[in-house]
Order: C-alpha cells, then sequence, then structure tokens
C-alpha cells in the first residue's frame, strides 16, 4: 500500500461559527496568572467525591479569546470520512495550563469490568485513567421541580456555567444557581426522574469542563451534554481500535476530541465493507481504497469526527515506547458527546466511573494516588 502524507487529504474548512478572531500564535508565552486570583468558591454536588475548581481567569479568559487558535482543516477525501482538524485549537501554553488544571483537580478513575468472550468471562482494567460528567437527552439538571410548561426554551439558561465577558475581559461570575443544589428532572415532564431510571448516578458538567463545551460548540455547531475525559500516564496508556457507533449516540453523531498534554498519535482506520456491499461514496482515483490516517496530536489540538465517520472508521491511541519526553508525558484527552437515551448514560458511567476507587493527581510524588474512602490519600503505587 503507497504511504500519503495527511497534507493531500486537507483543503479548507467553512466553521459553523463566522465570527472573526485574532489568530495568536500556537507557541504564544503562557497566560499571566494575577497574584492572589480569586477563582470563586469550587464547585460541589452530592454526586462528586470531591468539590472541583473553577478555571483560573486567566485560563478563562485565555479560552474565551484565545479559541480557535486557528481555523481547522477538513479531511474528507476517503469514503465515509469527515473531520474537522484543529490544529491547534487552543494555544499549546494555555493548553498545558489547562492540562496541569484538570489533570490535578478533577477525579479520575482506573475501572474494572467483566466481559464473556466464548462464554468465559474475562476481567478487563481500563489502561488509562477516566472520568465523566453529563447527562442524556431525556433529563436535565434543574433547581425547582415544577408540573408547570416551560416559559421558553432557554428557562435553564441561568443554570449553566456562565464564560467569560468578551467585552471586558471579566472573569466569568459564579454560576447563577450552585450545582450542589441541583437535581434531575425529566426533560418533557419536567418532574423528578424516577430513583431506577439510571444504574447509576449522573454528575453535572462542572464549570471548568461547561465553559469549555460551550467554546467547543460555538466552533462546531454541535450541541454536546458529555464531557468524557482520559487521562494518559505513560505511553503504555492506551485505546484500542473502536468505534463511537452506539445507537444511543443516534445517527450521525458528531464528536469533539481535545488533546492537552503529551502528543499521542491518533489513528484511523477503514471498517472493512460489508460482505456484498461498497462504500458509500462514489469511487474515484482518489478513493479506489482506503488508508489509515495518523494524526500527531499536540497539546491543545483537536479532532471533530463528524458525518458518516463513526459508522465507517475505527480509531485508537496506541502504546507508545520510549525512554523520555512525550512518550512517557502525561496526556489528557476530553471527547464531548451527546448521547440521546439513559442506555448511553448507564454506559458512560460504566465504563468511566465504575464502582471502584477515586484517583488523584498527587503534585509532590507526579503521580496518580489512591483516595481513600473518607478523602485521604492511599499509600502504594500510582499505577
Amino acid at each position: 500500500m503507497s504511504k500519503r502524507t495527511l497534507d493531500t487529504f486537507f483543503k479548507p474548512a467553512a466553521t459553523p461559527n463566522s465570527t472573526k478572531r485574532a489568530k495568536p500564535d500556537s507557541n504564544d508565552a503562557p497566560p499571566s496568572q494575577p497574584p492572589d486570583e480569586d477563582i470563586g468558591p469550587p464547585d460541589t454536588h452530592p454526586s462528586y467525591p470531591i468539590p472541583i475548581p473553577q478555571l483560573p481567569s486567566h485560563i478563562s479568559v485565555s479560552l474565551t479569546h484565545g479559541t480557535p487558535a486557528k481555523q481547522p482543516r477538513a479531511i474528507n477525501n476517503q469514503p465515509d470520512l469527515d473531520l474537522l482538524y484543529f490544529q491547534p485549537y487552543i494555544t499549546r501554553p494555555t493548553a498545558n495550563e489547562l492540562f496541569k488544571f484538570l489533570r490535578r483537580e478533577l477525579p479520575f478513575y482506573r475501572v474494572k469490568y467483566t466481559i464473556k468472550r466464548g462464554g468465559i468471562e474475562t476481567e478487563i482494567n481500563t489502561p488509562r485513567y477516566t472520568t465523566v460528567f453529563g447527562v442524556d437527552e431525556t433529563s436535565k439538571f434543574s433547581l425547582t421541580p415544577t408540573n408547570d410548561p416551560p416559559e421558553d426554551k432557554d428557562e435553564d439558561k441561568d443554570l449553566l456555567p456562565h464564560t467569560t465577558n468578551p467585552q471586558t475581559n471579566s472573569p466569568p461570575p459564579p454560576p447563577a444557581t450552585p450545582l450542589s443544589s441541583l437535581t434531575l428532572i425529566d426533560t418533557i415532564s419536567k418532574t423528578p426522574i424516577r430513583t431506577t431510571k439510571y444504574q447509576y448516578t449522573p454528575r453535572p458538567i462542572p464549570t471548568c469542563l461547561a465553559h469549555l463545551k460551550n467554546l467547543v460548540e460555538s466552533a462546531t455547531g454541535a450541541h454536546y451534554n458529555f464531557c468524557l475525559v482520559n487521562y494518559y500516564s505513560t505511553g503504555n496508556d492506551s485505546i484500542t481500535f473502536h468505534s463511537d457507533d452506539e445507537r444511543f449516540l443516534g445517527a450521525n453523531p458528531d464528536i469533539a476530541s481535545l488533546s492537552l498534554g503529551g502528543e499521542r498519535e491518533f489513528v484511523m482506520k477503514h471498517k472493512p465493507p460489508p460482505q456484498g456491499q461498497s462504500y458509500t461514496a462514489p469511487a474515484t482515483p482518489a478513493t479506489q481504497s482506503t488508508q489509515s490516517l495518523k494524526m500527531p496530536l499536540s497539546s491543545g489540538d483537536m479532532v471533530v469526527m463528524r458525518g458518516p465517520t463513526q459508522s465507517h472508521w475505527m480509531h485508537s491511541i496506541p502504546k507508545r515506547k520510549g525512554r523520555g519526553g512525550d512518550a512517557v508525558r502525561g496526556r489528557i484527552n476530553i471527547t464531548f458527546r451527546r448521547a440521546m437515551v439513559p442506555a448511553g448514560t448507564n454506559n458512560y458511567y460504566r465504563y468511566n466511573v465504575g464502582e471502584g476507587p477515586v484517583w488523584r493527581w498527587d503534585e509532590g510524588r507526579q503521580e496518580m494516588v489512591m483516595m481513600e474512602s473518607g478523602g485521604g490519600e492511599k499509600d502504594g503505587d500510582g499505577e
């Protein structure tokens, strides 16, 4: 199979948000942090194992005014492929600051679960740290359940975290309604959900991730209700080839994947067409056969997978060996997606939170440390 460079698949893309932004250099100096910066109280909720701080204002302001750092390029010259590639979406210095903040402040999990292969149960140890926030479209977080019809479709807009005021550069004010006061209601009836609706307890998206989600939605024109966060601690952490093509995502889902921290290779390959069928796109000299894509995702880069991509392509983050540098440097990946039904909520919490202990980043030890049930750290290896 002949090799082709990634640039052969690129062409300029029109973005959903037509607002022109300054294109800052991706190597700009890190955002300056004011002394004694007041970022407001942390987010708390009964479903959170720990309080989650709000973004420092210097990061929040940089995100609001600096994204997208560059306009995306479209990759769609292969059958069933529809990508937007932001290189980068966030400037490198700000992305690295955000990486350190999220790694330090979010609760993570090392999920274990069992599957049946050939009738034999096999225990799977997830080869990365994970966490997730959000709930599917059939439910939403609200302050006061009511039987009254909504006054307008934006009735809950003040329950969501605010972003930085672009006119004044002021940091985002605290949420109008503390997350700790929010409960789940049915999206249609506006009444409390039944206690048996979900197998796991959904968690509202914290302010620090909601700010980022709002900005990504503006750049992609899509709506997301979940933030999945993966932390790859070393080059040994990985994820095998898979597609996010579950039914609970609906047809042709739009999924944005943001990279922070160390560079890792993002690999894509086309699924073989079902027997007796051909590719959906007409054959041309450029698309007679599909070829794997390899993208070296650096801190701040973002890939948006759209249209038929998930139905026909698989992607992975393979293990990466090396003596130092990015091969062993930690990396965070955030995927923004939209689940339509409760099966999506149950799936995401089962495989990204599970029932195991909480892990947190220890700055002194420079590794993830398991928390005791009371909130303290447990001695032992971080891996």
